[in-house]
């Protein structure tokens, strides 16, 4: 067995989900729940980097204020990618 799918089993195991109880409904539920932790968790996070926003208590350039917030968007825009349905290829043909 590859370790990937071992900690896959183990991780399937310890939640109670296993692939058999994937209904549409469970899918769902487990969905709502972990986005919403996650999401409340981001929003914390950004509230914390906002904290340092305090020139009286931090000190930072403006290209350091360019550079997080490239890289902000940059990942905001490729995990807002992974939520798209993707179209399938059209299949290749000569004609």
């Amino acid at each position: 067995m590859c370790y990937y799918r071992h900690i896959m089993d183990n991780e399937e195991s310890q939640s109670g989900y296993k692939k058999e109880h994937y209904t549409p409904e469970a899918k769902k539920d487990r969905f709502k729940r972990i986005a919403e932790k996650r999401t409340n968790r981001l929003l914390n996070d950004i509230r914390l980097l906002g904290n340092t926003g305090n020139k009286t208590l931090y000190q930072y350039e403006q290209t350091d204020i360019d550079k997080i917030f490239a890289i902000i968007d940059t990942k905001l825009t490729e995990t807002r990618s992974k939520f798209k349905t993707s179209k399938k290829d059209k299949p290749f043909t000569l004609d």
